[in-house]
């Protein structure tokens, strides 16, 4: 099958809800949410696939003790399809992994960024929601996965390094990419109230000095049971299941289930192959 041909076959599939989990700056949680959110849609009942585009410094593979014998590396040599590299996760959510410790992974040229993504064409699992979990900071490979989504979550710590990076990224993606909705997600909250403080910290600066809208989806709580979670492995929502953050990922996943589901081609994971292939052939995107 030619790319023409895995786009038009893409086009007899429903739309997908294609969502970006980003942040400013690394540590500050992303995977984890990426990971425990994947799973809580799952469990409401959606097919979910997480793409794990932090190309360079994989771990989502690592988060849930999984082994893969394929990754994207191999999919750039032509070692294998897409639809090869892929492997189940909890819930029965699969998983695209990425290859870790690889400098040449990290500095994909636009050429080889279009490539993997054009592989998406080749899919044939019914997917509703992909979840792209993205490389911390604003390298190229981060700022085409952020503008060819269509909604962004950016996640964000009680962190001065955290609040500034967050806003640096939102800063560039709004005033370079026209990127104008944002969705901000607290990690590691101490309080409703700290996390919703967080939120009014971005917001008030980028509505001074941005054409962006910023929209605060929740907080995920500082709980001793995530971090049990991590040293073993395993998702928090599976684990523990009546933990705070537990919780108040199930409280997110409802509200992103109630996000506007794609109904034009604009949703479509289709139209986000296009887009990244124009971004990498032409250097213009879409939005």
């Amino acid at each position: 099958m030619d790319q023409a041909q895995g786009i038009r076959h893409m086009q007899n599939q429903k739309p997908v809800q294609v969502i970006a989990v980003t942040s400013g700056k690394g540590g500050v949680g992303k995977s984890n949410i990426t990971v425990n959110l994947a799973v809580s849609l799952a469990q409401s009942g959606q097919n979910v696939l997480v793409m794990d585009a932090d190309l360079g410094l994989a771990n989502i593979d690592v988060l849930l003790g999984l082994n893969p014998q394929h990754n994207l590396s191999h999919v750039i040599n032509g070692e294998c399809t897409l639809e090869e590299t892929l492997i189940d996760g909890p819930e029965g959510i699969h998983i695209i992994p990425a290859s870790s410790g690889t400098r040449s992974m990290a500095d994909l040229s636009p050429v080889e960024n279009a490539g993997i993504i054009a592989a998406f064409s080749e899919l044939t699992l019914p997917v509703d929601t992909l979840l792209i979990d993205t490389a911390a900071g604003l390298s190229e490979s981060v700022v085409n996965y952020v503008r060819a989504s269509r909604e962004v979550v950016v996640v964000v710590c009680d962190e001065p390094a955290s609040i500034t990076d967050a806003y640096a990224m939102i800063k560039v993606m709004n005033r370079d990419f026209d990127v104008q909705r944002f969705h901000i997600l607290a990690n590691q909250a101490h309080s409703i109230q700290q996390g919703r403080e967080l939120y009014m910290k971005l917001s008030r600066v980028a509505d001074k000095y941005l054409d962006a809208t910023l929209d605060f989806i929740g907080s995920i709580p500082y709980d001793d049971y995530l971090k049990k979670s991590v040293q073993k492995q395993k998702c928090v929502t599976q684990n523990y299941p009546r933990s705070p953050s537990s919780m108040a990922f199930r409280k997110l996943a409802q509200k992103v289930s109630n996000w506007p589901q794609p109904k034009t081609m604009d949703g479509h994971l289709e139209f986000f192959i296009e887009r990244l292939i124009n971004a990498g052939s032409a250097g213009e995107v879409l939005r």
